[in-house]
């Protein structure tokens, strides 16, 4: 069989004894979730006979799962276990430790044990805890340093100063300074003398307050994730004062424990209905200097609450001085399902709504400390926004 022969058998599936060894391993694998023809247990090595299934057996699965990670890429392994949870039921299995130890974790799995931490036993919270903790830390390891650039002291470039730290180091001036230390042997210059910006100094009283207002229900679990990961971030940075709020039909303040992002998830609640009235209410008596305060609520806008309070309530956070955004995802996938009515009914209030990927969020709010135009820069970032409802009889 020649290599397009083989491919097609791999996609289309079917008798396998035409295939290498390892490939009927891989055909196994892939029938056993997107195939199966009977009640088999096993992926087995053969393409003989019995096609798949995976059925409710740790052990069968987590052999399985060691296939699929052989055969393919971690971000196709993630997208091969989303689809299992999906077609085959397979939640109940990260009740297990054993099977939850070897699974691929990214952000929806953690989603995923975060919704189920109130029913695990636990033997499984301990194994849940370590996996979210792993999690956790790659994506601080990805998103720590770029947040904290991009929200870092404003740079004030009307001063100079010759003992720069090494991120404000003018280096356009500083290699035309030292021209004249150039090294031809080694192709290079000797910067003798560093050239830089000096920070403003920023009181207490001078910080820019954000409210990061989050909707845990359900169908927001990823979105919870980086928010609360974003939030334990900033709220390290001495140059913003940070607040996190979940909400469902309940409230949750989780300020208080920003500083482990590992706890925060914990103490959230993914599930339930959705009160966001109630929530930015909440958020509402929180704001001690509007001027200075920026509202991010990371909503679908599915609101299960008073949406004409909701809107009279966001208008008038506006008119105070408020700067608030919706954000109807924060997912690296960026495309949410949301109201489209209130949400054109809240971008008729001038609000920027749209969805973000978590490496787009902290220009986001850089943008919005420096508050420049959401929807320029929305703009300049291919970024989709929400057109206003000129026509919506609540505004």
């Amino acid at each position: 069989m020649d290599e397009r022969g083989r491919r097609w058998r791999l996609a289309l599936g079917g008798d396998d004894e035409s295939l290498e060894g390892r490939d009927q391993r891989l055909s196994a694998a892939l029938s056993a979730l997107y195939n199966p023809e009977d009640g088999s247990t096993g992926t087995g090595k053969g393409g003989k006979g019995k096609r798949g299934g995976l059925g409710g057996s740790a052990p069968n699965v987590a052999r399985w799962l060691g296939d699929i990670r052989e055969f393919f890429p971690s971000s196709v392994v993630q997208v091969v276990q989303k689809d299992a949870f999906d077609r085959l039921g397979l939640r109940q299995m990260l009740m297990e430790p054993e099977f939850l130890a070897v699974m691929e974790a990214d952000v929806n799995l953690v989603a995923d044990l975060v919704s189920m931490r109130g029913v695990m036993p636990e033997k499984t919270k301990e194994t849940a805890r370590e996996v979210i903790t792993k999690v956790v830390a790659e994506l601080m390891e990805r998103l720590e340093r770029r947040t904290a650039e991009a929200l870092r002291g404003a740079v004030d470039k009307s001063k100079r100063t010759f003992r720069p730290r090494f991120a404000d180091i003018d280096w356009p001036r500083t290699i035309r300074a030292n021209l004249h230390n150039y090294q031809a042997d080694h192709n290079t210059i000797v910067p003798e003398k560093l050239i830089g910006f000096m920070r403003r100094q920023r009181r207490i009283v001078d910080l820019d307050e954000v409210v990061l207002c989050v909707d845990q229900s359900g169908s927001m679990a990823s979105s919870v994730v980086y928010a609360s990961i974003f939030a334990a971030v900033m709220a390290s940075l001495p140059v913003v004062a940070t607040k996190l709020v979940c909400f469902d039909t309940a409230i949750l303040d989780l300020t208080d424990d920003l500083a482990d992002p590992v706890d925060v998830l914990f103490g959230v609640q993914l599930g339930g209905g959705t009160d966001i009235n109630q929530a930015v209410a909440y958020c509402e008596d929180k704001i001690e200097r509007p001027s200075k305060s920026h509202l991010v609520l990371i909503t679908d806008l599915y609101e299960g609450g008073n949406a004409k309070e909701l809107v009279a309530r966001v208008g008038r956070l506006i008119s105070q001085g408020v700067n608030v955004i919706v954000l109807l995802a924060l997912t690296d996938t960026g495309n949410p399902s949301y109201d489209a009515r209130l949400a054109a009914t809240m971008a008729t209030l001038g609000v920027p709504v749209f969805a973000a990927t978590p490496d787009q969020f902290p220009d986001l709010m850089a943008c919005a400390l420096r508050q420049e135009d959401i929807h320029q820069w929305a703009a300049t970032q291919d970024i989709k926004t929400i057109r206003p409802d000129e026509d919506d009889p609540t505004v």
